[in-house]
């Protein structure tokens, strides 16, 4: 209280603006008067309040160091209502003031927001519990409105837009059909789900309503669809189709490539079972033919070398070999040779190509150096 409004002269009025409305509504007025300065005794400070040229109250002379505090209510007042203070006339200091509330009712009395849009918004409010936390009068006092709502000024309030984008609201939409005061509805990027209902397109008033970017399925209905005065944004909603006709059409049209894709899978995830089964026998063909092969080797230089022992003893006889021994060699030679071809014939249903080759050329070595032996 160390500043106040005063005027310069004692004979001129000090008028209080007061923003009151233009038409005549219930007031509640609050003054705060404090001396400034230090008044020696020679000065006085005195005055009355008039409203309307009728004076409610005693002379007022402020305190220094205090607080005086004035209250005008219980009465009727407009912007046409004059309210002025006039210094009294053994005043020596014209009047002043410190401050002063004004409070007062703004259309009549009634019980908040209507009440349909109260139910909508409860509806809201249940399915979606992010938004519970938004208590009291949606719409008053207005400045203070709900983040989410917008309401206009009538004297019972209705909610006239909704703007919940980006709420990570998600489910289905419930049923707000009795906000039919709603202008704007903005509920994109979510992640709501399910159809659309149809209510949204049987709102009287509405001309906005967005609902892109969320998971919503199905086809848009015709009360939307068909409804030229709405303004429907829905991108974003990869399994929303714009009838139904064309959902059936994209249906059947989708059938046989899923079908085929279901089938491409089926394939897909067979491969690594036939791979898995493939792989370990084809190495277990490989060993068994290297085994074939090792152990026919082996057998094929034991008859070799059984031959050739008996070929020296024979060759180390006195007087040469007996007749009959003779006939034997010759019989060795043959069983030798034959096992030689049987070997040959093993060794090519068996063994690689290169193998083969290889067998071959030290099988004709060996018939030649036999040759050579005999002569």
């Amino acid at each position: 209280m160390q500043t106040a409004i005063t005027t310069s002269k004692t004979s001129q009025y000090l008028v209080l603006g007061t923003g009151l409305p233009s038409v005549e509504v219930p007031i509640y007025i609050t003054m705060f008067f404090s001396e400034v300065s230090l008044l020696d005794s020679t000065n006085t400070r005195s005055f009355q309040i008039f409203i309307d040229d009728k004076s409610p109250s005693d002379p007022i002379i402020p305190i220094y160091g205090g607080v005086t505090e004035m209250y005008i209510a219980n009465r009727t007042a407009s912007a046409n209502t004059s309210i002025s203070l006039v210094a009294t006339s053994d005043s020596t200091l014209p009047p002043l003031i410190n401050a002063m509330e004004v409070y007062y009712v703004q259309g009549p009395l009634t019980d908040g927001t209507d009440s349909k849009d109260v139910e909508g918004l409860a509806a809201l409010q249940q399915k979606f519990s992010l938004l519970q936390e938004w208590t009291g009068d949606p719409c008053l006092p207005s400045p203070y409105t709900w983040d989410w709502v917008n309401c206009n000024t009538d004297n019972i309030p209705r909610v006239t837009a909704l703007y919940l984008n980006g709420y990570g609201l998600s489910g289905q939409l419930p049923d707000f059909s009795s906000m039919d005061a709603l202008v704007t509805i903005d509920m994109h990027n979510n992640s709501l789900s399910g159809a659309i209902p149809s209510f949204l397109g049987t709102l009287p008033n509405l001309k906005e309503l967005n609902l892109g970017d969320n998971k919503l399925s199905g086809p848009v209905p015709p009360t939307i669809s068909k409804n030229t005065k709405l303004k429907l944004e829905d991108s974003g909603n990869p399994n929303l189709c714009a009838s139904g006709e064309s959902c059936k059409t994209i249906a059947s049209n989708e059938t046989p490539s899923s079908s085929g894709s279901s089938g491409s899978k089926k394939k897909s995830s067979k491969l690594p079972l036939i791979l898995g089964i493939a792989i370990p026998a084809f190495v277990v063909f490989w060993v068994i033919v290297v085994v074939c092969v090792v152990s026919s080797s082996k057998r094929r230089r034991a008859a070799i070398g059984a031959i050739g022992t008996g070929q020296n003893g024979i060759a180390n006889m006195p007087n040469g070999a007996p007749q009959g021994v003779q006939m034997n060699g010759q019989m060795a030679g043959k069983f030798r040779e034959a096992v030689m071809n049987q070997f040959e014939v093993n060794i090519q249903g068996q063994a690689t190509p290169n193998y083969q080759q290889q067998v071959t050329l030290e099988h004709e070595q060996d018939q030649d150096d036999r040759r050579l032996q005999h002569y």
